[in-house]
């Protein structure tokens, strides 16, 4: 006589199938197979930036200049290309972003205060590569590697806000340590790490040119 099994109704369970379901929608969102207006649309733009006071609606703007204009430091450090006036947009927002975030009522140092402090480290080097150094020598790949880290914390920093603020990436990881998270970050990480390389090695002194 067959016997039916019954069904695993434990927490262990419970997680078991979360992490499937979590797994199986980082897979398709990654190969392109869910629309992007599953995981992003109108409203949420919305309801991303309503509630925030003005000086949370600042900060935030700060650091998308930053990424935005840091993004095009970047093609400008792949291509060997100076971009002069983009890099002190780049240099002064991210510095900007760091520094407003140290201005929120806090009791404890967060993991934000630390990457906010490790910014602010490779930005005062990349500073003094561009400005004090002229990017002469070994300076130049030293500018263009803490550059591309620095923007990389403004883009972890951006991507936790997304997933925290976002409802429909709030519900793939609404703890953050769900595997859509974590892939999403290591993905990043690889990239830049990866650009932080490229980077050093085509922006040399004596083949920069101004733009």
């Amino acid at each position: 006589m067959a016997s039916s099994r019954r069904k695993d109704n434990s927490p262990k369970a419970a997680r078991r199938c979360r992490l499937i379901r979590s797994l199986k929608v980082t897979y398709k969102t990654f190969c392109g197979r869910m629309p992007a207006s599953t995981l992003w649309n109108k409203g949420d733009a919305v309801i991303m930036f309503s509630g925030m006071s003005p000086f949370t609606l600042f900060h935030v703007l700060l650091s998308l200049v930053g990424i935005l204009s840091g993004l095009i430091v970047l093609f400008g450090l792949l291509t060997a290309k100076r971009l002069d006036g983009w890099t002190a947009v780049f240099l002064l927002t991210t510095v900007l972003t760091s520094v407003t975030g140290f201005l929120f009522p806090f009791h404890k140092l967060l993991p934000s205060h630390v990457l906010g402090i490790i910014s602010l480290v490779l930005l005062a080097v990349g500073i003094y590569a561009r400005y004090s150094k002229k990017l002469v020598g070994g300076w130049s790949r030293a500018f263009a590697a803490t550059s591309v880290l620095a923007l990389y914390l403004n883009v972890f920093v951006f991507i936790v806000q997304l997933f925290q603020k976002v409802p429909s990436l709030h519900s793939l990881a609404p703890t953050q340590s769900e595997p859509p998270f974590k892939i999403t970050q290591l993905v990043f990480l690889v990239v830049f790490l990866a650009l932080t390389i490229l980077a050093a090695k085509k922006f040399r002194y004596d083949q920069l040119r101004a733009a």
